[in-house]
């Protein structure tokens, strides 16, 4: 996907109504499978991480409205006719998803997205927005308060209109709006999410639909339907997944992919890791409070038959037993143990049983990771469903390691500068922090996606903040296939914004009197800028020293403002201060005044 445009109609955390964003304008188009990721800086507090968080907000509340499956007390009560989803927002028990409140309430978003929808009218030259052969729906979400976002296609007349809409839709077809399969078929592939520090805000609305995936799979486990995959397509990587991207990458791709974390960090190759699996967790078939005081149902209480959690995904724990160098089940414990010494041969049986796919490797790793929040009560989900709070990612438990559904153990790897192998887990913070940037684009690349992250660089040092964008085009290029994806990141390296060019760098500045914040792009070529100059034209940052060297500076000019002697002044600046643009200025201020 490809956005076009945000505006914000009600206040949304420190962004005010009116707030608006471009993104992609007119004359940027035929650029628009260029790597352009867009780059949001401004000082601490400006707003940059909202723009996220608006987002994600955005796609999490219209992926809800649609969403097959709902779990219980997730939702108000609602109806639906003609294909709409309807609930009355005065009606509703607090907090809980309606599909006609959001946060923020009232928005505007255009977007591009690939479709693939009948053409029946091709446009010009001068007006095509897409590449090839491929065509691109314009979509535009609308929300008023207290109103269910409108979903349209702005370029519908190009596209057959039964591709909208089902047959047993009663729809005005002569509309523009979009409902049932018709939405789904518009969002982003994903909406990939990552946060280096303590954003909740952020990992809010993934971390929900982690929880509803849960709940999918125990609602199709209990009714014994198949299950394939969750249904929702947010994802959010933390230390918990971190290893499983990892793995998903440096078993699954080509080497020259990896090849940027090898001469960056020094990580060579998997050597070792293990994977434990749990299958003695059962599940009751019925829900004891949703029995009634019946004969029959007290009879079907007692009996209450079980199902063992993992059943339903058996075919995936059987793939990974395939890939396997050696195998253990504790048939008293109910526990496998799956070890797996990893060389060229291990490699070739995970790209056989998990379709060549770092993305469908990854994606079992995500079911069994998301079987492991099986503990959490339906009282805490309920109230998880209904929290805005900043603090709810902390009202779940922490698993101990032996109730886990699945873990890793003893991930060992190669590494530069390294006699022997080392554990995953004692990189340092900038390395996790390297990999897991890097990974997750990596993981997604192929995907026509929405990805947010939120200073991915704080634990970098200054080499590797210098070389994240061009490492990040190394890992996306695709000659034979490009991806319509788009990828935000807030920033606070000069070193990021010098790798950018000016139309993908959005400046946010917050007035101090009026708290409003704007967004606008930089007045000068930020490519290839200096550090010096993006630190004061972005960042309101003209000097180039600490803030206690300045102060010793600043005692010096008023030393000789007490008429001391230049000589000396000289010889305690070169004493007491490196080299610098300031000294320089200083010794060159007080030696034209002598």
């Amino acid at each position: 996907m490809k956005l076009l445009r945000l505006k914000l109609n009600s206040d949304f955390r420190s962004l005010q109504a009116g707030f608006e964003v471009h993104f992609l304008r007119d004359f940027e188009k035929e650029k628009m499978y260029d790597f352009m990721p867009y780059c949001f800086a401004g000082r601490n507090g400006s707003g940059k991480s909202n723009i996220l968080e608006v987002l994600a907000a955005i796609f999490y509340h219209v992926e809800c409205m649609y969403l097959t499956y709902k779990p219980e007390g997730f939702q108000t009560e609602s109806y639906v006719e003609d294909g709409y989803v309807e609930n009355n927002y005065f009606e509703t028990e607090e907090g809980a998803f309606n599909s006609n409140v959001c946060s923020p309430d009232a928005f505007e978003l255009e977007y591009l997205v690939p479709v693939k929808w009948k053409e029946i009218k091709k446009p010009s030259k001068e007006k095509s927005n897409g590449e090839g052969n491929e065509m691109l729906a314009h979509i535009q979400i609308i929300k008023k308060e207290y109103e269910a976002p409108l979903i349209v296609c702005i370029n519908k007349e190009l596209f057959e209109p039964t591709d909208f809409y089902k047959k047993e839709d009663k729809t005005k077809i002569e509309t523009n709006e979009l409902i049932g399969i018709g939405v789904k078929e518009v969002l982003p592939e994903f909406v990939v999410g990552y946060s280096s520090g303590e954003n909740e805000i952020l990992s809010l609305p993934f971390f929900k639909m982690r929880f509803i995936s849960f709940d999918e799979y125990e609602d199709r486990l209990r009714n014994e339907f198949d299950y394939q995959r969750p249904e929702g397509r947010l994802v959010y990587i933390d230390s918990q997944f971190s290893q499983a991207i990892f793995l998903a990458n440096f078993l699954m791709q080509d080497e020259s992919l990896l090849n940027p974390i090898y001469t960056t960090i020094g990580v060579k190759r998997i050597k070792q890791f293990r994977i434990i699996i749990q299958q003695n967790v059962d599940v009751a078939k019925y829900f004891e409070e949703e029995t009634t005081t019946t004969e029959e149902t007290l009879t079907t209480k007692n009996k209450n038959p079980t199902f063992e959690l993992t059943s339903k995904v058996q075919n995936t724990i059987d793939n990974f037993k395939s890939c396997a160098t050696s195998q253990y089940f504790d048939s008293e414990r109910k526990i496998l143990y799956l070890d797996f010494f990893v060389n060229e041969e291990t490699q070739k049986a995970f790209r056989l049983m998990f379709a060549d796919d770092a993305l469908t490797l990854f994606s079992a790793f995500q079911i069994l990771f998301t079987l492991n929040l099986h503990t959490v009560s339906r009282s805490i989900k309920k109230d998880l469903y209904k929290s805005g709070s900043l603090y709810a990612n902390e009202t779940v438990p922490t698993l101990a390691s032996d109730q886990r559904i699945m873990r890793f153990k003893d991930l060992e790897i190669d590494k530069d500068f390294s006699e022997d192998e080392i554990y995953n887990k004692s990189l340092s913070d900038g390395e996790h922090q390297f990999l897991h940037s890097i990974n997750l684009c990596l993981l997604f690349k192929n995907t026509n996606s929405l990805f947010l992250l939120d200073e991915p660089e704080t634990h970098f040092n200054p080499d590797w903040r210098a070389k994240f964008i061009s490492i990040l085009r190394d890992c996306l290029k695709d000659e034979k296939k490009k991806q319509l994806r788009d990828i935000l990141l807030t920033t606070h390296s000069p070193f990021i914004i010098s790798d950018s060019h000016e139309n993908s760098v959005l400046k946010l500045v917050k007035n101090k009197e009026t708290g409003v914040v704007t967004c606008e792009r930089p007045d000068f070529n930020t490519f290839g800028a200096s550090v010096n100059q993006i630190t004061m034209k972005i960042f309101g940052k003209f000097e180039t020293i600490g803030n206690y060297a300045k102060e010793e500076l600043d005692a010096l000019y008023a030393r000789f403002e007490n008429k001391e002697s230049v000589e000396a002044l000289i010889e305690d600046a070169n004493r007491i201060l490196g080299d610098s643009v300031e000294k320089i200025i200083f010794v060159n201020h007080i030696t034209e005044k002598k």
